[in-house]
């Protein structure tokens, strides 16, 4: 897809491989990737790099989805972060893995334990951490490292946005004993800081209206312009070689 490959994987596939990697405390990473990743990785090497890196590449946003459907399955599902992250919530919590949660502000992880306290009485939280919006030192960064090991975490859920959560991913990968997923928006969608699309829009690939609607300083150069840069790489992929399942 624009050169970059993405799983033809559907929901169950997905929760029940990230969770087996989880429970064997496997040094993976997943990518849970959208237009706007996939126009930015089309332009910027080491995004592509850390993209290419990753264990598990899901396509997030419709257009993905969408494509997807066109080249390789026609059923292909969207597996977006928002609900790769409640599955997997839902899954961990039935075989006791422990979560750790990475990024965003302490504010909205104070929210987030509190929702998943209610939603997720038995999931056990084993560690957060809300690193500084700077770069991190040498010496920070093998802290974070440090307790992340040895919180025992299964699942590493992290919420540093895009590109810097592929970055974090694919440098740590070796050191994390876990599986890291760069859930996003997800954190704020689950802690309720972010209210989400209803469920309407969500089927109807009108997420991004709502997101864009809420936020468009911060998005509208996302869904504005990559999204169209990413309909055009694909029109131009079609010409080439034709739709194929």
């Amino acid at each position: 897809m624009l050169g970059i490959a993405v799983d033809v994987i559907d929901w169950s596939t997905a929760v029940r491989r990230i969770c087996d990697w989880a429970e064997r405390h496997e040094p993976r990473y997943v990518s849970i990737c959208d237009a706007h990743s996939i126009v930015r990785a089309t332009r910027d090497e080491s995004h592509r790099r850390h993209i290419l890196g990753a264990d598990m590449v899901t396509p997030d946003g419709w257009p993905v989805a969408w494509m997807l459907r066109r080249t390789a399955d026609p059923a292909q599902q969207r597996i977006n972060g928002p609900d790769l992250m409640g599955r997997l919530l839902d899954e961990a919590e039935d075989r006791g893995l422990g979560i750790y949660l990475y990024g965003t502000t302490d504010a909205t992880l104070d929210r987030l334990c509190q929702a998943l306290a209610r939603s997720h009485p038995r999931l056990r939280i084993v560690g957060r951490r809300s690193p500084p919006f700077r770069p991190l030192t040498p010496e920070e960064d093998a802290a974070d490292i440090a307790h992340i090991n040895a919180s025992g975490a299964h699942l590493v859920m992290t919420g540093l946005g895009c590109p810097k959560e592929d970055r974090w991913m694919h440098d740590h990968r070796p050191a994390v004993r876990a599986v890291t997923l760069g859930i996003g928006a997800g954190i704020d969608f689950h802690a309720g800081t972010v209210s989400r699309a209803p469920q309407w829009m969500r089927d109807n690939g009108l997420e991004w209206f709502h997101r864009l609607a809420q936020e468009p300083r911060r998005l509208w150069r996302r869904y504005l312009v990559h999204n169209t840069l990413f309909v055009w790489g694909a029109l131009g992929q079609f010409a080439r070689r034709g739709p194929t399942r």
